[in-house]
């Protein structure tokens, strides 16, 4: 009995001990891996083939560069001679804006292909495919246009002519039950008999506004004689004539909130500038009292002309046009 208890405790003492996790490092997990790669990619059913890449020859590549190179400067060439042939050849013919400005240089973009086969070496025209034909056009026509806007606009030149900042617009008043402006109608609906009108706008131009010839005409239609008319410069026409407030300062006599259409609003920041009608501090802004009793139901014709004429303007005649008629129409609301 003693003898087995002895064994039963010697083989207890004597059973090893399970062996620890070795540690394996990067370098000889990496080599299997890449081993293991290489012997399952012989196998059935393995991994794709890798492609093998194309061996790359620095001679040609620098031949296709040059080409690249050519083109690019033969395009940007191409496109400033484009601009100045429209600015100081076309233009100089033409009295105002037309369509072929734009639609000639459109045309040409199917020259570029022939004027690379005939201007580029064959050795390198030959390296061109498609994709150069379709970057070629773009660098040309964003040349262009670059170019066409920086001969056309201050300090070289000037193509657009003064303007109303903000169509017309009248003062708020007790009598005005409603009103809207369609286009270049004006109706304003009153409660009353009559009502005071006084009109404002506000002109702008992108060089000197106040230098612009204005000539303005207020009539009511069925009457012969005119409430307004006057054909000066726009600074005299602010400035008046001394006779009573002038233009500028009936404008300003009246606050930016009263004008009927309201203050514009900056869609960005939210901010309100100034009344619609003349929104911008560079904006000439005049008004007139239309009738000295008030003013009753009717049509009122006003015709506006503003003309820039200088060096810089490149039209033929020499200057740049801008006329408009709007129509302000008073009606009587309905009891």
């Amino acid at each position: 009995m003693q003898q087995q208890h002895f064994h039963s405790h010697a083989g207890l003492m004597c059973r090893p001990l399970s062996p620890e996790p070795s540690m394996v490092d990067v370098d000889t997990a990496l080599r299997a891996s890449a081993y293991s790669g290489r012997k399952g990619g012989g196998s059935k059913g393995g991994g794709k083939k890798s492609t093998p890449l194309e061996p790359f020859d620095p001679s040609a590549h620098a031949e296709k560069e040059k080409a690249e190179a050519i083109s690019m400067w033969l395009v940007i060439l191409f496109g400033l001679s484009v601009a100045l042939l429209m600015r100081f050849y076309m233009m100089p013919g033409m009295d105002s804006p037309q369509q072929i400005l734009w639609l000639l240089p459109l045309l040409t973009i199917a020259l570029i292909r022939p004027l690379h086969q005939l201007v580029v070496p064959t050795r390198f025209f030959e390296l061109f495919s498609t994709g150069n034909w379709v970057r070629s056009s773009f660098l040309y026509l964003f040349t262009w246009l670059a170019l066409s806007f920086a001969l056309v606009n201050p300090p070289i030149a000037d193509i657009a002519a003064p303007h109303l900042a903000g169509a017309i617009d009248i003062a708020s008043s007790e009598g005005i039950s409603d009103s809207d402006l369609d286009g270049r109608v004006y109706e304003i609906r009153i409660s009353q008999d009559s009502i005071p009108i006084i009109l404002g706008l506000g002109v702008r131009d992108n060089v000197d506004a106040l230098n612009s010839t204005m000539s303005i005409t207020i009539y009511k239609v069925g009457t012969m004689e005119p409430i307004v008319n006057e054909t000066d410069s726009v600074s005299n026409i602010s400035d008046g004539k001394g006779e009573g407030p002038s233009p500028s300062e009936t404008f300003e006599s009246v606050d930016p909130n009263d004008w009927v259409r309201g203050l514009k609003k900056n869609t960005l920041t939210g901010d309100y500038s100034g009344p619609k009608v003349a929104p911008h501090s560079e904006d000439v802004s005049m008004a007139w009292n239309l009738c000295e009793y008030g003013c009753g139901p009717g049509e009122y014709v006003i015709h506006i002309t503003l003309v820039e004429e200088g060096s810089m303007v490149p039209w033929k005649d020499g200057d740049n046009v801008w006329e408009r008629e709007y129509s302000l129409v008073i009606l009587q609301s309905s009891s």
